[in-house]
């Protein structure tokens, strides 16, 4: 019997040393939904072997190919035939229990990627490289996973009406959410300002529509707007990604760049950013728009979804109430008559009346409870996308809503199923998914597109997050900040210009020439960039570098002093270069401002400025420089304020033609100076 115990014991000890070795899950955003560790790592041959021969199933691995090389520097050659050690093998098979976007990962000396759809595959390959990148040589643990989403929509709202955000950003957006499987991307094509930051005036108030319309070709604002072609290009890229685009143009309220071209259907009782509900030729201009981009055999809104809009208009009178729900009626249908799915921003408690709306087949956005109750929109059959004003709304540098999403509130507390205040049971039949939005409230604020990716990209991790796994969230809020760092933006982006992972002087170069380049486009926050300089006369207007996004310059082309450009707004520094002699320079930059050192010592640093009403014509806030859009707020009312940002990340390309002697550049990843 002792025996027989001590055989007993040492089987024990063996089963869980065994136990003990097997590859615990692995990290990835979002968290894998299953993980069955084995024992060992994979190591990649640098083949992809094809199961099958479908055009989809070539497009995805092509797509792996060129990400891999991208992140890696690694060409992996698609084959066909028997798959060897070290293989990745792709393949499509039915599976009813993967769904659309499913897959199976098995990773034993082969990796095995299997799903019942193209968009499940493509998934399962951003998996694969997400954990690639984690590893010095690419190798990847084995184990397995059957990994699904448990919400269909899992996307995010961008207000590209009061922040022009040029179409090469959302083509790398596009990138950053297909490589955390976020689906959907709302592109919000129209939108004003308050007038309250315009003097009162709805005449000088800003506003924009980013689209081009030939049908009305005063519309959209020159170097400030998407062509057709772009716009349908951009579309096409994203479906290639599996990301779907949403367009959305907003009417009835939210309308003043649609009225400042035919005033005459502006509301004159509610405001000229209202519609007037009661002229037939607000219909007429409405119909005439949406037709533009819906009809043909190829419009201009390739998607299945367009969203119209119908939020927060005036609900004073009992006859507006009712004529804003036949508005809404109309729009849903005539959307719905070019065979697209109508989308909508939740308003019809706030709307109510008796005028029926159609809810069969449309998706209605939950924002504010009061303006849409979620639980009376379910019975009412709408399909509900949950996008909480409370949780998920970020509005830059604005002080009310986020600046910053909290993502440890969400982590703990949110899923598609928490709307507001009320709880849904989670994968409620009637919730399509969730989202999170940018709205970019306030023109002029200093803020650029630079900050608002600062800002979307912790949300847009975490919501993808919560979408994808939902209340079967299992990493520790602490475990996935130390380990979110790891993981790159996406292949061939990096757009918060990360340049080491870990502090350190990352670039360094003896002499600085006139009109070189260096081999990085530029360094995000926090950073130190210093150099020394032997002066000489320099003229107005010297670069001493510039990127895609932005000039520093040695004398600004306004007052001659130092100072630095980004998305059309000009600061410059209380400081002009002296004609001769020495000096050593360092500018730090964060994600709240910008500083300036003279050989040491703090000269002036650029916080968040908050500016109210002037009292004085020369004390109006006006730093826009050659801005591609020419709205800036130069009049406040009293009591109105704005906090006024004065960040950069810091150019690198290019050197400017400059006649100093410069040396002893050096670049550092964290501030040097506290």
């Amino acid at each position: 019997m002792t025996h027989i115990i001590r055989v007993l014991i040492l089987f024990l000890c063996l089963g869980w040393s065994v136990l003990a070795q097997r590859n615990p899950k692995p990290f990835v955003i979002p968290e894998l939904t299953e993980w069955q560790g084995a024992e060992g790592e994979f190591s990649p041959s640098g083949r992809i072997v094809l199961s099958g021969s479908s055009k989809e199933l070539r497009a995805v691995a092509e797509e792996l190919a060129n990400d891999y090389r991208q992140m890696f520097g690694r060409q992996l050659r698609i084959v066909r035939g028997s798959a060897r050690a070290g293989d990745f093998v792709l393949s499509l098979k039915p599976d009813y229990a993967l769904g659309l976007e499913g897959y199976h990962l098995s990773i034993t000396e082969v990796t095995r990627l299997t799903a019942a759809t193209a968009q499940g595959l493509f998934w399962g390959t951003r998996t694969v490289l997400q954990l690639s990148e984690q590893h010095e040589r690419q190798a990847l643990p084995q184990g397995q996973t059957t990994d699904t989403p448990r919400y269909a929509m899992r996307g995010l709202l961008l207000d590209v009406a009061r922040k022009y955000i040029p179409m090469d950003y959302l083509h790398r957006l596009v990138k950053v959410m297909a490589y955390y499987k976020m689906n959907t991307l709302q592109v919000h094509l129209n939108d004003n300002g308050f007038k309250d930051y315009f003097g009162g005036d709805w005449a000088q108030t800003s506003s924009a529509f980013r689209l081009e319309s030939e049908v009305f070709p005063n519309l959209a604002i020159k170097g400030a707007s998407y062509s057709k072609q772009e716009f349908i290009d951009f579309q096409e890229r994203a479906m290639r990604q599996f990301v779907e685009i949403i367009p959305e143009i907003d009417v009835p309220a939210h309308s003043l760049a649609f009225s400042r071209i035919i005033p005459e259907i502006g509301s004159k009782e509610y405001g000229m950013d209202h519609l007037d509900l009661f002229n037939p030729k607000t219909y007429e201009f409405v119909d005439a728009l949406f037709h533009e981009y819906l009809s043909g055999d190829k419009p201009v809104f390739r998607g299945r979804r367009v969203n119209i809009g119908t939020d927060e208009y005036s609900n004073a009178k009992e006859e507006v109430r009712e004529r804003f729900r036949y508005f809404t009626d109309r729009y849903i249908k005539y959307v719905q008559s070019f065979g697209k799915q109508a989308c909508l921003w939740g308003a019809l408690t706030h709307a109510y009346g008796k005028t029926p709306v159609a809810s069969q087949d449309v998706v209605m956005m939950c924002w504010y409870n009061g303006y849409a109750d979620p639980t009376e929109m379910k019975k009412q059959g709408y399909q509900i996308v949950s996008i909480p004003d409370g949780w998920t709304y970020i509005v830059p540098g604005a002080g009310y809503y986020y600046d910053y999403l909290d993502t440890e509130r969400l982590h703990k507390f949110w899923t598609p199923a928490q709307i507001g205040n009320q709880r849904f049971e989670e994968q409620d039949s009637s919730l399509l998914g969730g989202m999170f939005a940018v709205w970019n409230d306030h023109y002029g604020n200093g803020i650029t597109v630079k900050d608002i990716h600062h800002r979307l990209m912790p949300a847009l991790q975490m919501i993808a997050l919560k979408t994808w796994t939902a209340h079967s969230t299992t990493i520790p809020y602490a475990d996935y900040e130390r380990q979110r760092p790891l993981l790159s933006e996406a292949p061939g982006v990096n757009e918060l210009a990360r340049l080491a992972a870990e502090p350190a002087e990352v670039y360094s170069q003896a002499s600085l020439n006139p009109r070189s380049e260096l081999p990085y486009e530029e360094i995000g926050y926090n950073y130190t960039v210093s150099w020394d300089m032997e002066l000489a006369d320099e003229l107005i207007g010297t670069e001493l570098f510039r990127s895609a996004h932005a000039v520093f310059y040695l004398t600004s082309p306004q007052n001659g002093q130092l100072g630095f450009l980004r998305d059309g707004y000009l600061d410059t520094f209380d400081y002009t270069l002296p004609k001769t002699g020495k000096v050593q320079i360092a500018i730090q930059g964060t994600n709240k401002g910008t500083a300036l050192y003279i050989n040491g010592k703090l000269r002036q640093r650029f916080d968040i400025q908050t500016v109210y009403v002037p009292q004085q014509e020369g004390e109006r806030l006006n730093t826009l420089y050659q801005a591609p859009d020419p709205f800036s707020p130069t009049v406040y009312r009293t009591g109105k304020k704005m906090h006024y940002h004065r960040t950069l990340v810091f150019p690198l390309r290019r050197a400017g033609e400059f006649n100093s002697n410069i040396t002893n550049l050096k670049v550092y990843n964290y501030l040097l100076h506290k």
